[in-house]
């Protein structure tokens, strides 16, 4: 299933764009926040229009792309939505960069690896923190977070019927251990960045957005777990609330992760 996004845009993907510098600047003012058949993942050369034309292509979840597609919503920056079907998968998988969703054709030009493709839209559209050494911290948490999905990723598999096993079990040997090493972490990197609402600065960062998709994804399978980490929680309720992104996750598509 494909779905175009269109923002505030007459035509998809297509719109005014400035320098990467520039395109930060615009960004936070437009946020209001502060042979073979040919493949659609092989690069191509680069339009000659202004404005790229971006297609992020994942299945239909949120999963990993949820991130970049949020990112997009804030910045209000036309992009296709290509959620790709299952069955339909191993027939694309080896015309990936590295046989795996997301993939991010810019112009397309494709961009594999979720955090990668996070990076690149943050730096883009201005959610990447201030400064350099924020953009590090930014960047840190998230590498944090990739390990915390690796430890949860088998009590996910079982509780999610994806492989057999004691679903009790797991999530007490698995999850809350998990759970506690990393929102702990979570919540003492809040609070000595003021409880402001982010983890890194005073302005929404990929990571703030990656920690509240995160949440949803686990409280859907433990019920108020965040509710020992406030300042974590904090975060993710301004996230929530931010009027654009509040929009879109009412209408988006509603899928189990």
């Amino acid at each position: 299933m494909t779905i175009p996004i269109v923002m505030n845009s007459g035509e998809e993907g297509s719109a005014e764009t400035p320098t990467v510098q520039n395109s930060k600047l615009e960004s936070r003012r437009r946020r209001g926040i502060k042979g073979e058949k040919e493949s659609p993942f092989v690069p191509v050369n680069a339009s000659t229009t202004a404005m790229p034309s971006y297609k992020l292509n994942y299945f239909d979840a949120r999963g990993l792309a949820e991130v970049s597609r949020s990112m997009f919503i804030l910045s209000d920056t036309p992009f296709e939505d290509n959620r790709i079907p299952k069955d339909q998968w191993p027939a694309l998988k080896e015309k990936t960069p590295f046989g795996t969703l997301p993939v991010l054709e810019i112009d397309g030009k494709p961009l594999p690896q979720s955090l990668a493709i996070a990076r690149y839209l943050a730096k883009q559209f201005g959610f990447y923190g201030n400064t350099p050494f924020e953009s590090a911290w930014v960047d840190a948490l998230a590498d944090q977070m990739k390990d915390f999905l690796a430890e949860m990723r088998p009590y996910f598999a079982v509780a999610m019927g994806m492989v057999e096993g004691d679903k009790e079990k797991m999530k007490n040997e698995v999850a809350l251990p998990a759970i506690k090493k990393h929102f702990s972490l979570l919540e003492k990197v809040a609070k000595e960045n003021g409880a402001n609402g982010h983890f890194v600065g005073s302005s929404l960062t990929y990571v703030d957005l990656l920690v509240s998709d995160f949440i949803y994804s686990v409280d859907s399978m433990i019920p108020g777990f965040i509710n020992e980490y406030p300042a974590v929680a904090a975060v993710r309720t301004k996230v929530v609330n931010t009027p654009k992104l509040k929009e879109w996750i009412e209408k988006r598509p509603k899928t189990a992760t």
